[in-house]
């Protein structure tokens, strides 16, 4: 059975990949760790792993409920542990009452010093405390050079894991009907947006589906799918709940608020 039949064309690169670790796994019997991974590449890996008789597949994130999380495949009879992941809790405080920091900020700045989005986990924001999750390879680096977001300067210093803040995010269901499962339908229906405004902010760029940006109006989307719209925020296709007598999807999905 072809595999890629049931992913997007996309996707194919990281399933080329995923392979490669399952297949150096079974050869050599090392773990394999990977990089931080969203949801949707954590979707696609269970799918390859499956339910392996010489294998096993590892999630974690920091804590069990985190979005982005590194995979260890490993050996059936290895005992996998949460320190073997290597990720490391960096936080630091700001002056809350004279700069507002948006986790779009904290990004923008790690980004600007290099660091690829893979070598994070999840950035959590309370009242004023950033928590960043991080690759271990990466720690000195940004208490080195990690020293402001927008106005404020900033020192990073290591906690442990146990610290880690709950973020006060959350996603707000609701259910609503469409006519497809094309992208710019559900941008209509969450965001509330004509479908030619929909159609318009897809071309131009502003909207990404997990994490990738989609400039086709007519993109097919699934279940677990998360956009990010330009402005807008984050939201996500929950569960495609089936088709009404008029022969259209009852869908679940969440905000994030």
């Amino acid at each position: 059975m072809d595999i890629y039949q049931h992913f997007r064309k996309e996707e194919q690169a990281f399933i080329d990949m995923a392979l490669s670790w399952r297949d150096e796994v079974e050869r050599s019997f090392q773990r394999k760790l990977t990089d931080f991974l969203d949801p949707r590449e954590q979707y696609i890996l269970s799918s390859i792993i499956g339910n392996h008789s010489d294998i096993r597949l590892h999630f974690f994130g920091g804590k069990h409920d985190r979005e982005r999380k590194r995979a260890i495949i490993a050996p059936f009879y290895e005992e996998i542990g949460n320190d073997d992941f290597s990720i490391v809790l960096l936080e630091s405080r700001f002056p809350k009452k004279f700069v507002q920091i948006t986790h779009r900020d904290v990004l923008g700045s790690l980004m600007s010093l290099g660091i690829k989005r893979n070598k994070l986990g999840d950035i959590v924001i309370v009242d004023d405390t950033i928590q960043i999750l991080v690759d271990a390879d990466i720690e000195t680096f940004l208490e080195l050079h990690l020293t402001g977001v927008k106005k404020a300067s900033l020192r990073f210093a290591a906690v442990p894991l146990e610290q880690l803040q709950e973020s006060t995010e959350r996603w707000v269901e609701q259910e609503g009907t469409v006519s497809s499962l094309r992208l710019d339908a559900l941008l209509k229906e969450i965001y509330h947006l004509s479908r030619n405004k929909a159609g318009e902010w897809i071309q131009k760029g502003y909207v990404k589906v997990n994490y990738r940006t989609v400039e086709n109006p007519a993109f097919q989307m699934e279940e677990g799918d998360i956009i990010s719209l330009k402005k807008k925020g984050r939201s996500k296709l929950i569960k495609i709940l089936g088709e009404t007598k008029k022969e259209k999807w009852r869908i679940l999905t969440g905000v994030l608020k």
